[in-house]
């Protein structure tokens, strides 16, 4: 369970987009990871609600559930589900600690795989992930949004992950939208709304 409620929040693929997207050019590419990097430079906080989208192939019915992601820089997040239940996900100190409607624990995360996708969802606040020796990134766009999609290099990686996509609204440098596809077949999407830059975070919040 952990394993899929973790991926699940922060992964992706979402079909809807690909017959849409084209992808960019070098000189596309490079202006648009130069404009996250330098447009996430202040950013030291980040705040957002979100809904997490999650399709199983032995299920009639996609999983929606409803959270909130905060993150502090350098490298803390917390994912709290809090529709139709309550579940709790905080990467710190290289450690994730996990509420599961009351039952607390802790994992190490150190040379994890969720310490490598903390590490993507930290850096795409900060401009970093683009040079994440873990993936291969190539860069999509549409009539709305810049696409980096993220492909991992390891075999350990990829017997959970096929690809991992983040979407950038245009002109804009945090992410809207995370799809993954899973090695199972399975896809997540989440998106994020109500986002808030540089808001002052309660401790309580990385904290189970």
């Amino acid at each position: 369970m952990v394993k899929n409620i973790a991926f699940g929040a922060f992964l992706l693929i979402s079909s809807l987009f690909l017959g849409q997207n084209t992808a960019m050019t070098g000189t596309e590419a490079k202006a648009f990871v130069t404009q996250v990097s330098s447009g996430t430079q202040q950013i030291k906080t980040l705040q957002s609600d979100f809904t997490q989208t999650k399709k199983m192939d032995f299920l009639d019915k996609n999983i929606v559930t409803y959270g909130k992601m905060s993150l502090k820089s350098p490298n803390m997040l917390s994912w709290k589900y809090t529709k139709p239940y309550q579940y709790s996900i905080v990467f710190k100190d290289n450690k994730i600690f996990i509420n599961d409607q009351g039952k607390k624990s802790s994992v190490d995360a150190k040379s994890k795989t969720f310490e490598k996708i903390n590490k993507l969802i930290v850096g795409s606040s900060n401009g970093k992930m683009f040079n994440d020796p873990e993936f291969t990134v190539t860069y999509f766009k549409n009539g709305n949004f810049n696409i980096a999609k993220f492909t991992p290099k390891s075999s350990q990686l990829l017997k959970y992950i096929k690809q991992i996509e983040l979407y950038f609204p245009k002109n804009q440098s945090t992410v809207s939208q995370v799809n993954m596809l899973e090695a199972s077949g399975d896809t997540t999407n989440i998106v994020f709304k109500n986002t808030k830059i540089n808001a002052p975070i309660a401790a309580s919040e990385f904290s189970l």
